[in-house]
């Protein structure tokens, strides 16, 4: 390895003189003083390290820091190109520039596509000035707009997981209700129901009349009751999300007059509670966009768990989806239950068309199914 070899300016800076530290790579000690004269007269104030091969090169980025690096095309034991790999593979987000007398036109857009800021020859640097605060000035808006993007991730990520824990409070808010409505205002209807049975079997003919009313009002109230308890947390996950699902789309067939059938490819399915919850409002939610919003006459569920990954359909023969109605503002229900699927590795595809909706379901129960499915995606 060459010993590196430091020249510091033997004119001091005039106030007007940008400092800047270069790394410059370069086995010829006349060009290099050659070149620091040049940036000189160009309103620069060089602190510089020449080194003559990776060795050198390497020392000097682990125990410095650079503005930029300045790289001889061909060295006799190193080359720019070698030179730029490593600095790019450093971390660090340096301006390279060449400077030489043999890179030709071929060799110049090659390094330039390879990463390099920019290329001069050797006997013209009157450029090489504009061209380093060109660089400099480039890699400073990369490093912002870096930064910007690494603060958006981290708000995107902080956002995320404020409604993964939404998301879950409220579902863990809707079973608590669910079993307060249950145990309170349950055993209160009930104990009524008693009292007016009561008053309808002793009373007068004008109060048993009333009592009858009042218990025709309370069986409204009671159905009312469990509907709601229903939609908080549906009492049929208790007995999988297969029965879950059967028991919603009787519901919703009894109650739009759609057609509506599921199919599965088994009786019974394990899967998580969140799972579970997460297959049920995705159901629940498409159910609920066809009823209101597709026309449609006829839907269907298809379920299927192979391969470790469980995949939901809801189909429809309406009038579809548009593109437009999935991005309009204050269309919520997809853009929700897209981020409660991602909770739980899944996905949600949504076919666009005129004729025919459909919602597309798919979530590993594994880890070893999600690493197979990025990997086709990917493919």
């Amino acid at each position: 390895m060459h010993p590196t070899i430091s020249l510091e300016p033997t004119d001091g800076p005039d106030a007007a003189d940008e400092p800047i530290r270069l790394l410059v790579v370069e086995d010829s000690e006349l060009d290099y003083e050659l070149l620091l004269r040049s940036l000189r007269r160009q309103h620069l104030a060089p602190d510089s390290i020449r080194v003559e091969d990776e060795d050198g090169l390497r020392a000097a980025l682990a125990s410095h820091a650079w503005d930029a690096v300045i790289s001889d095309h061909h060295l006799p034991r190193f080359s720019s190109g070698e030179a730029l790999r490593i600095v790019r593979a450093s971390g660090f987000d340096l301006p390279f520039i060449i400077v030489s007398g043999t890179i030709g036109e071929e060799a110049a857009v090659a390094a330039m596509q390879a990463g390099a800021d920019d290329y001069l020859i050797k006997g013209r640097l009157a450029r090489l000035g504009p061209a380093l605060r060109n660089a400099l000035s480039a890699a400073s808006a990369r490093r912002e707009r870096g930064a910007a993007q690494q603060a958006l991730a981290e708000s995107e990520r902080r956002l995320r997981a404020l409604t993964d824990h939404l998301q879950q409070a409220v579902e863990d808010e809707r079973a608590a209700i669910a079993r307060e409505v249950h145990d309170d205002v349950g055993g209160m209807l009930t104990a009524l129901r008693f009292d007016l049975s009561w008053i309808e079997r002793h009373g007068e003919e004008a109060v048993r009349t009333r009592a009858r009313q009042g218990l025709d009002t309370l069986n409204q109230a009671v159905l009312a009751v469990q509907r709601i308890m229903r939609n908080l947390r549906p009492p049929a996950l208790d007995a999988g999300i297969v029965a879950a699902l059967d028991f919603l789309v009787q519901q919703f067939s009894s109650r739009t007059g759609i057609d509506t059938q599921l199919t599965s490819n088994r009786e019974r399915i394990e899967v998580s509670e969140q799972v579970a919850i997460t297959v049920y409002r995705v159901a629940q939610e498409s159910l609920t966009n066809v009823g209101k919003h597709a026309q449609a006459r006829r839907a269907r569920l298809d379920l299927v768990v192979q391969d470790d990954t469980l995949s939901l359909e809801i189909s429809d023969d309406g009038i579809g989806i548009r593109a437009a109605d999935i991005d309009k503002p204050g269309s919520f229900g997809l853009r929700g239950l897209t981020e409660r699927v991602r909770q739980v590795h899944g996905w949600i595809d949504v076919a666009v068309g005129e004729r025919r909706g459909a919602v597309m379901l798919t979530i590993p129960l594994t880890q070893q199914a999600a690493s197979r499915l990025m990997d086709e995606t990917d493919a």
